[in-house]
């Protein structure tokens, strides 16, 4: 299944690891307070991933200017994750859809990729403040980046 745009965006609550803690964050947490930018992403400790997780985390300003929240999910474990953004001083939450369930759910799941079963394909979906997708983006093709330009434009036009 792929979600599109007019869709109402499938809710999920994935672990997120920071510090001591193992947290649930939700896509329903932000409903009817911030728009929100989901960002799938195939593999911790790749140099794309951490190309545009860096990225990201360096602009995340933007992103907060337009009141929006970015959460970004890779089928790795909370842990792997954690580490990674540590030594990548990356800053946005890391979800772990280490079932692969919610990239599934949003048609942004590779089923074989460089020999590996079920990684993210590196997507991007916005999702308004009623919970509707705005924006959404599925490569096929790992090194694809997201338009991140259109994406701003699409949360400024949501305002």
């Amino acid at each position: 299944m792929s979600v599109n745009v007019g869709d109402a965006a499938p809710d999920f609550s994935l672990k997120s690891k920071s510090g001591e803690d193992l947290n649930d964050i939700s896509l329903g947490d932000y409903k009817g307070n911030k728009n929100v930018v989901v960002l799938f992403f195939p593999l911790a400790y790749t140099s794309i991933c951490t190309d545009e997780m860096c990225s990201v985390s360096g602009g995340l300003s933007d992103y907060e200017n337009l009141g929006t929240q970015v959460l970004a999910i890779s089928v790795d474990s909370p842990f792997a994750q954690e580490a990674w953004a540590k030594e990548n001083n990356i800053t946005i939450p890391l979800l772990s859809d280490f079932n692969k369930d919610v990239s599934a759910s949003y048609g942004a799941l590779h089923e074989e990729l460089l020999g590996f079963h079920g990684v993210s394909k590196r997507s991007a979906f916005v999702v308004d403040k009623e919970g509707v997708v705005r924006f959404a983006s599925v490569s096929d093709d790992p090194t694809v980046l997201p338009d991140f330009d259109a994406i701003k434009a699409c949360l400024k036009d949501l305002g």
